[in-house]
C-alpha cells in the first residue's frame, strides 16, 4: 500500500528544510498546463501515471483527486515554509476554472429546477432525482432505496421534448383535455336519510321537543354538508382552454405555460411518461425501446397517445 505523502508533491525535505524537488516540480508546472490547456482532472491523472511520475516514493497511481488537491494548493505560490513553484497569475487562472467548473455542474437552470419539482417515479410516487450539471453526462433517476433504478438514459432534452409535444398537442386538440363531470355533487348517506326520517316523527308529534328539534336540525345540516363533494376539474378546465386557446404552437418549452397547465410528470421505468395537467386529464407520451444488441437500448420518442384515465366524473 502506498504511503500517504506528508509533504506536498512537488516538494522534499533536505537537510531539515523543505525544498522545491526538480522533477516533481516540473510536473506540477505541466499540471496547471494541461488543466488551462483543456485537459480534465483525469486526463491529467492518467497521463502522469503514462510519463511514470510517482505521486508517492512508492506508487505511481493517479486519479483526479490527487490532481484536484494540487491545482486547488496554496502553498505553490510560496510562503515562509515553502518556496514558489507556480504563479500567482497562472494558480488564479487554473482556479477560477475550476470555480466555474464547479458551479456549472452543481447549479441548473431555474426552468429545470420547475421539472424536476413535478416529475415523480410513476412506480412508487418519489420525485425522481436529476443527477449531473450542466453538461452531457447529465440524467434522471429514482433512488428511493425500496424502488429501483431506470432502465434507460433519460436526459434533459428527452422530457422537455416530451412535454413540449404534449403541450403542442393540448393546444392542437384541446378536446383531449376537456373533463366531466358536476362541480357540485349531493350524495346523502344512510344516516341522513335515517335522521332527516327522525326529524320528521319528531315535527309530527302532538306534543314536539321544539329545543330538541333545533338541535337535531343543526346536526342533520352538518351532515348533509359532509356530504356534499366539490370537483374543481370543470373549473381547471376552463382555466386550461384560456391558456391555449390561438395559442400558438411552441418551438422551446414555454415555462410559464408549464407550471400553469401541469400538475405532474409521471415517469416509469419502461419508456413512459405521464403528463397529468392540473385538471387531472393525462396525456400519455410513449417512447418505442429499441433493442440494439444484448446490452444496449435506446429509446425513441415516435408516438403518442392520450388517456383519459385521469378524468373524474
Amino acid at each position: 500500500m502506498a504511503k500517504n505523502r506528508t509533504i506536498p508533491f512537488g516538494y522534499c525535505m533536505k537537510k531539515g528544510k523543505i525544498t522545491v524537488d526538480f522533477n516533481e516540480s516540473k510536473a506540477v508546472i505541466k499540471i496547471f498546463e494541461e488543466y488551462l490547456d483543456g485537459s480534465s482532472l483525469m486526463q491529467i491523472a492518467m497521463l502522469m501515471e503514462s510519463e511514470k511520475i510517482r505521486y508517492t516514493a512508492d506508487s505511481e497511481h493517479w486519479n483526479k483527486n490527487m490532481v484536484k488537491r494540487i491545482i486547488e494548493n496554496k502553498k505553490y505560490l510560496g510562503n515562509d515554509k515553502y518556496p514558489q513553484i507556480i504563479s500567482e497569475t497562472f494558480f488564479a487562472q487554473a482556479n477560477e476554472k475550476r470555480m466555474s467548473k464547479a458551479t456549472s455542474i452543481s447549479v441548473i437552470p431555474e426552468d429545470l429546477q420547475e421539472i424536476r419539482n413535478r416529475t415523480y417515479c410513476a412506480e412508487c410516487g418519489h420525485k425522481l432525482s436529476r443527477i449531473g450539471g450542466n453538461d452531457k453526462y447529465e440524467h434522471w433517476d429514482c433512488r428511493n432505496p425500496d424502488c429501483y433504478r431506470l432502465e434507460y438514459q433519460l436526459t434533459d432534452q428527452m422530457i422537455i421534448g416530451v412535454l413540449l409535444t404534449v403541450l403542442n398537442t393540448a393546444i392542437a386538440n384541446p378536446t383531449l383535455i376537456e373533463s366531466n363531470g358536476e362541480i357540485s355533487v349531493y350524495s346523502p348517506t344512510a344516516d341522513v336519510i335515517r335522521k332527516q326520517n327522525e326529524i320528521n316523527q319528531m315535527t309530527d308529534s302532538s306534543q314536539p321537543d321544539f329545543d330538541r328539534i333545533k338541535s337535531e336540525i343543526f346536526r342533520l345540516a352538518e351532515m348533509k354538508y359532509n356530504c356534499c363533494t366539490y370537483n374543481e376539474n370543470p373549473q381547471k378546465t376552463a382555466e386550461i382552454k384560456a391558456l391555449l386557446e390561438n395559442h400558438a404552437q411552441l418551438n422551446t418549452l414555454d415555462i410559464g405555460l408549464f407550471k400553469s397547465c401541469i400538475n405532474r410528470v409521471l415517469i416509469s421505468h419502461f419508456c413512459t411518461i405521464d403528463v397529468e395537467f392540473i385538471n387531472g386529464i393525462t396525456i400519455k407520451n410513449i417512447t418505442e425501446r429499441t433493442e440494439k444488441n444484448a446490452h444496449s437500448t435506446e429509446c425513441n420518442d415516435n408516438s403518442r397517445e392520450s388517456a383519459n384515465s385521469g378524468k373524474q366524473g
